[in-house]
C-alpha cells in the first residue's frame, strides 16, 4: 500500500515537472496573490504601529482633537491657542502644548511645533545630523524622510511653496516626520494662533482618565483621549475604511487564485485525458483521480504560498530603501497561515470543475484521445 502511494506521489510530481512553464506560472500567480495580501496587511500594521509609536513619543498623557474630527483623520487648525493657558490651570495638568498639522501630497504631513515645549514634554529629538531650529526657514526631518529625499543637514529643498534649510535630521518615532516652527506654519497656512491638536501632561499617569472625564464636561464636543486609549484604537479593526479595503483585496485574491488554478488544472486535465483513461482502465477509482488532481493543486498552492512569503520580504526591502517614507511594512506572522488558507481555498475551488470533468470522462473516449 505504501509503495502504491509513493508511486502516486511520484506520478504527481513528474506531471508537474513535465510541464514546467505551466507549473511555474501557476506558482507565480498564487505567489502574487499571497504577496499582495501579506504586503497590504504588513503595510497597514506597520503604518498604524508607526503612528502609535510617534504618538507615544510625544510624552503626553492626553490628546485633544478639534470638534467633529475623527480619532485618526487629519484636520486643519480650528482650535484657538487660548485653550493652552486655560488647560494648564486645570487640576492635575502640569503642561499643555499644541501643534499644527498640514497635509502634503500623498501621506506626508508637516507639523508645526513649539520645540521648547515639545522638548520639556518628551525629552526632545535625538539628532543624527545637525540640531534644532535656528531661524524661521529651518526644518527638521526624520531619518526615513531624509533617506527617501536624499537630504542632509544644511541642504535646502522646496516644500509648501517655499525653500527650507534642513537644520537637523532626527531619529524617527517622535511626533512627526517633518517639523517646522509653530508660528511659521500657522502664518503659512493662514491659521495664526490656531492649533490642530493639543497634548497634555498630567501630574501622574494614573490620573489621566480622571482628568479626561473632567475635561469632557468643560470642553463638550471635543474628542479627548488618554494616549493609552488613542494608541489602542490604532488597529485595522478600528479603521473601517482600511478593514473594508483589506476585505476587498482578499476577495479579489481568492477570485484570482480560483481563475488561475482553474485554468491551469483544466488545461492539465485536457493534456492528460489519455493518461486518466489509462488509470481508469486499470481500475483507478474516481476518488483516486480526484486525489491525484487535488494533490497536484495543493503542491502548487503550497509552493506558491512559500514563494509569496519570500516576495513579501522583497517588497519590505523595496519599501524601506526605495519606497515612500510614510509607509512602513511589518512582517505579520499571524497572517501567514491565513494567506496560505486563502490561497489553498482559491486553488481547491478552482480544481473542482476540472476534477469533475476528469472523473466523468468515458474510458473508451479517453483512451482514443490524441
Amino acid at each position: 500500500m505504501a509503495a502504491t502511494w509513493n508511486s502516486l506521489n511520484t506520478f504527481v510530481l513528474s506531471n508537474l515537472a513535465h510541464r514546467p512553464v505551466r507549473t511555474l506560472l501557476s506558482i507565480l500567480a498564487i505567489a502574487v496573490e499571497v504577496a499582495m495580501i501579506l504586503t497590504l496587511v504588513g503595510v497597514s500594521y506597520g503604518t498604524l504601529d508607526g503612528t502609535a509609536q510617534r504618538a507615544r513619543g510625544v510624552g503626553a498623557d492626553i490628546m485633544i482633537r478639534p470638534p467633529g474630527s475623527s480619532f485618526i483623520g487629519l484636520s486643519s487648525a480650528p482650535m484657538t491657542e487660548a485653550l493652552l493657558p486655560m488647560l494648564e490651570k486645570q487640576p492635575g495638568i502640569t503642561m499643555a502644548s499644541g501643534t499644527v498639522i498640514q497635509p502634503l501630497e500623498g501621506l506626508d504631513t508637516v507639523t508645526g511645533l513649539d520645540l521648547g515645549q515639545f522638548t520639556r514634554m518628551s525629552g526632545g529629538f535625538h539628532f543624527i545630523e545637525g540640531g534644532p531650529f535656528q531661524k524661521d526657514d529651518d526644518i527638521l526631518i526624520d531619518e526615513f524622510y531624509a533617506r527617501e529625499k536624499h537630504l542632509h543637514a544644511g541642504d535646502t529643498f522646496n516644500l509648501l511653496g517655499r525653500d527650507w534649510q534642513v537644520a537637523g535630521v532626527f531619529e524617527s518615532g517622535k511626533l512627526a516626520r517633518i517639523c517646522v516652527r509653530l508660528p511659521v506654519l500657522q502664518e503659512l497656512t493662514g491659521n495664526p494662533h490656531r492649533l490642530s491638536q493639543i497634548y497634555l501632561k498630567v501630574d501622574h499617569p494614573d490620573h489621566a482618565q480622571t482628568v479626561v472625564n473632567e475635561l469632557k464636561k468643560k470642553l463638550k464636543g471635543y474628542p479627548i483621549y488618554t494616549m493609552e486609549e488613542f494608541t489602542s484604537m490604532l488597529t485595522i479593526s478600528s479603521v473601517g475604511l482600511l478593514r473594508n479595503f483589506i476585505g476587498v483585496v482578499i476577495g479579489v485574491s481568492i477570485v484570482v487564485g480560483f481563475i488561475v488554478v482553474s485554468m491551469a488544472m483544466y488545461t492539465a486535465v485536457l493534456e492528460r485525458t489519455r493518461e486518466i483513461g489509462i488509470l481508469r482502465s486499470l481500475g483507478g477509482s474516481s476518488s483516486l483521480i480526484f486525489s491525484l488532481l487535488l494533490k497536484e493543486t495543493l503542491i502548487l498552492a503550497l509552493a506558491g504560498t512559500a514563494t509569496g512569503i519570500a516576495f513579501t520580504y522583497l517588497m519590505k526591502w523595496s519599501i524601506e530603501h526605495i519606497g515612500h517614507s510614510s509607509l512602513t511594512q511589518e512582517t505579520v506572522y499571524a497572517w501567514w497561515p491565513i494567506a496560505a488558507a486563502i490561497a489553498v481555498t482559491g486553488a481547491v475551488l478552482g480544481t473542482l470543475a476540472p476534477a469533475f470533468k476528469a472523473i466523468r470522462q468515458d474510458v473508451t473516449e479517453a483512451l482514443s484521445y490524441e
